[in-house]
Formats: structure tokens, sequence, C-alpha cells
């Protein structure tokens, strides 16, 4: 991977994170605005998700593989190691750092588009059944990525999969499925309905991080090569595998 086309795939993967950490605050925004119930700010929340990160996908998957998530990333690289089709590591640390800076970046634009003052959240979401929401979600999305990825699917089939996944994961889970340490750092930047408070960042992250390894093991234990080449682009996780 030479240095121009890491430049391009950190400008997709730093695009893409960005237009769906605005695409689930924004949309968290005007739930809020627009009803008082909660469940149901939480279904237009959820279905904006879902359909805003199924385009993204569609989208960027051919320049980046749309990971848009390190636990993805890690997994690629670590995974598709042996085959040599993996993320390298200089690119591996690329990619993570274009998707931390384009949450917090994605955030602040919906805090602007919705004339919110950028403050840090004050939402504490850190319990014990969070926690363990947070490893499942966590795990299925890994899970997932790389059986789809390994089976050969095509990424409209991948696109799709991934977002229904999410969608329902936003209701399955205790977390509301943040799965993604990208997305739960920029959440940090908007005191809206869609934030994390800074003291339920780390323990987000560590659950997330368990999560990830909990689903490379079934990832590895199920589909333990790879039986098509049909997603031969980068789809998500070339070898393997937010």
């Amino acid at each position: 991977m030479n240095t121009t086309s890491l430049l391009r795939r950190a400008a997709a993967e730093f695009l893409g994170t960005g237009l769906l950490v605005t695409v689930v605050v924004g949309s968290g925004i005007a739930a809020q605005r627009l009803s008082t119930d909660v469940g149901l700010r939480l279904l237009e929340n959820s279905t904006a998700t879902v359909f805003g990160l199924g385009v993204l996908i569609l989208l960027l998957g051919p320049v980046s593989g749309a990971h848009f998530n390190p636990a993805v990333s890690l997994a690629d690289a670590l995974l598709g190691r042996r085959a040599g089709t993996g993320l390298p590591g200089r690119a591996l640390i690329v990619y993570v750092a274009a998707q931390v800076v384009g949450g917090i970046g994605g955030s602040l634009l919906a805090n602007l588009m919705f004339e919110v003052p950028t403050a840090i959240a004050t939402t504490e979401r850190t319990t014990a059944g969070t926690l363990l929401g947070e490893v499942i979600a966590t795990a299925g999305l890994v899970l997932l990525i790389t059986g789809l990825t390994r089976a050969g699917r095509p990424l409209p089939v991948i696109a799709a999969a991934i977002a229904c996944y999410i969608g329902a994961a936003y209701w399955f889970t205790s977390s509301t499925s943040f799965a993604n340490p990208a997305v739960t750092i920029g959440r940090t930047f908007t005191d809206t309905f869609a934030g994390i408070a800074p003291g339920s960042v780390l323990p987000f992250l560590a659950a997330q991080l368990v999560g990830s390894a909990l689903g490379i093991a079934a990832a590895v234990l199920l589909f333990p090569t790879r039986v098509s080449a049909v997603a031969s682009e980068p789809v998500l996780v070339k070898e393997s595998v937010a």
C-alpha cells in the first residue's frame, strides 16, 4: 500500500466515520426535539443510523473497505496477517487515527447544524448491564463482518447485513450498541441524546476490546478460511473482516 493509496483510504475512513457520527448525533438531536417519548426517540435515531450506515458502506467500501471502526480495522490486521492481506501496522495506525478524528468531527458538525453548543456529554452510561451489552454488540459485529467477507458475500449484501445488525442491536443490547471505539469517543463531544460522558468512555472501550477478541475468536472457529474471492475488492476486512 503506497503513501498515496493510504492517504486516499484514510480520507475515506475519516469521511465515513465522521458522517456516521453526524447521522447518529444529528438524528438523536432531531428525535429529541420532535418527540417526547424516549422509545420513539430511539426508534427515530436507530432508523436514521440504519439507512446512513448502509449508504456510507456502499459508497466508501470500494475505497477503504469502509471500516469506520477501530475494532474492525484491528480484526482486519490480525486475521489477514497470515495471508498477507490484512492492514499492515502503519496502515492500522493511520486508519484508527482517521476514524477517531472523523468521529469527533462528526459530533461537532451535528452540533453546528442543529445550533447546539458543543459541550462534553454528561450522560453516564456505565453499568454492569451496559458493559455486557457492549461486549455482545461488538462481538456480534466483528463476527458478522468477518463471516460474510470470508464467505465471499458481495458488498451490497454486507452493507445491508451490517446496517440491519446495528439497527437491531440498538434494541436488543442494553448499551444501544455503540460497538465502535471511534464513535464512542466522538459522542463525548455532544451533550445531547446520543452523548456519552467521559467517565463512561474507558469502560466502554474496554468492553469493546473484549467483544472484538470474542468476535475474532468466533470467526476463526466458524470461518477458518476464505471460501470465495467474490468480495476480493477492499470490502470491510479484505481477508477477514466498524
